[in-house]
């Protein structure tokens, strides 16, 4: 019985790996079917001549390139503009004591729980009166603020895990607080930044709901989930069209991943290290 467990426990992990994965497999072989194809075929991943065409047809017919450019700026600017807060607010919060730090703690986490649907008339408001509106700042802005509070806890708990000690010699050396930051705790969080980073890149470069809001006036602002809905007719629906731009729209953030995902996996043990 004990030989057989491991030899089990990889046999189930192995089919819940492919049941998972599923759905991103049909989407790419059914990015490659003709539409004849992708009726007859049914649930069959498999294309039966790929159609490498329909990645071009794809691409100039959702005007896929000014909406790369839009959702890479948009990607870029959230998580450099994430990054700089949330390791800021982050060691301050895990080094610093002041009254009531409890209490801002929690209420501060409380509006994690708040639905995007809830907050985005206040929010669209705040634009409008900022004149920010139907443009990139405007997404960009709300974007980084909805990863704060995550990203700023995931600092401090990785901050907490780093021994003292090392500024105290940086103190004694007559570095002041900023210096000790910006010289010392900085460099040393470059798994919590590749993890933040990532999931910061990923939430803004897969969001659909704040581009749609923040670009209903000028379309060509809009971002690869947003364009997505140029396949989708009020009578028809073009699906092989749909799944090539869902493969080009995931193939950036899996690739970004598959490089990030050592530098993810420390910067998450990090953080929940005690």
């Amino acid at each position: 019985m004990t030989r057989r467990a491991p030899w089990m426990t990889h046999v189930f992990l192995l089919a819940g790996g492919i049941a998972w994965l599923y759905p991103f497999l049909w989407t790419l072989g059914s990015s490659l079917k003709s539409t004849d194809e992708f009726f007859g075929r049914g649930l069959n991943p498999l294309p039966g001549t790929p159609l490498w065409s329909n990645y071009g047809q794809a691409w100039q017919g959702a005007s896929f390139g000014q909406y790369f450019v839009n959702t890479l700026t948009i990607t870029v600017c959230t998580v450099v503009i994430t990054l700089l807060v949330t390791a800021m607010a982050g060691y301050t919060l895990a080094r610093t004591e002041f009254p009531g730090k409890g209490l801002v703690l929690v209420a501060v986490a409380g509006t994690v729980f708040l639905p995007h649907g809830y907050t985005i008339i206040p929010i669209f408001d705040i634009m409008d009166a900022l004149g920010l509106l139907n443009s990139l700042w405007s997404i960009i802005i709300v974007q980084s603020a909805g990863g704060i509070v995550f990203g700023t806890f995931l600092f401090m708990g990785y901050f907490r895990a780093i021994d003292r000690s090392l500024e105290d010699a940086a103190r004694v050396d007559g570095a002041n607080f900023h210096q000790v930051f910006w010289r010392i705790m900085l460099p040393l969080s470059g798994p919590m930044l590749a993890t933040v980073g990532l999931f910061t890149a990923i939430s803004a470069w897969n969001s659909f709901f704040i581009p749609l809001v923040f670009t209903l006036a000028r379309p060509e602002l809009r971002t690869l989930g947003v364009g997505m809905y140029a396949f989708i007719g009020e009578n028809s629906t073009d699906w092989t069209l749909l799944c090539a731009g869902s493969v080009i729209t995931l193939a950036p953030i899996i690739a970004i991943f598959l490089v990030l995902q050592r530098f993810f996996v420390n910067g998450l043990a990090g953080a929940v290290k005690q």
